[in-house]
C-alpha cells in the first residue's frame, strides 16, 4: 500500500492528553470539554476531540489535537492562555478541581495509509 507524500501528514504531531478525573464531577469535565471544542481550533490547533468516560473507568478521560510541530504548539498555547474562553476555562478547572490528574504526551502518526514510510 503506498504512503500519503502529503507533507502536511508527515508534519503533523497528535497532542494526547489523559485526564484523571473525579468521577462525582464527570459533569463538570463535560463542561470542560466543549469550553476547548471552541477554544482550540480558534486558537490554531486541529481539534480530534475530548473524551468523557462512558463504559469501564470512571476517572479516565482524553483530549486529543494535532499541531503542525512543537513550535507551533507553543505558540498556540500562548493564543489558548491569552484567549477569554481559555483562561475562563483554566480557571474554572483550578476553582472546580474536577481534574486530579493529567498527563500529555505528543505522538506522531505512524500507520498506513496515513504516514510516509520511513
Amino acid at each position: 500500500m503506498a504512503a500519503t507524500s502529503n507533507p502536511e501528514h508527515r508534519a503533523m504531531i497528535t497532542c494526547f492528553i489523559r485526564y484523571e478525573i473525579d468521577p462525582f464531577k464527570k459533569e463538570l469535565f463535560e463542561i470542560y470539554a466543549r469550553n476547548w471544542g471552541q477554544a482550540i481550533p480558534r486558537c490554531g490547533a486541529d481539534l480530534i476531540g475530548y473524551y468523557a468516560p462512558h463504559e469501564g473507568s470512571a476517572t479516565t478521560a482524553y483530549g486529543l489535537y494535532n499541531v503542525a510541530s512543537l513550535a507551533d504548539y507553543e505558540a498556540y498555547r500562548a493564543r489558548l492562555a491569552a484567549d477569554p474562553l481559555g483562561r475562563e476555562n483554566y480557571r474554572f478547572a483550578r476553582e472546580e478541581r474536577f481534574i486530579r490528574h493529567e498527563d500529555r504526551m505528543f505522538l506522531r502518526i505512524a500507520s498506513a495509509p496515513h504516514a510516509d514510510s520511513v
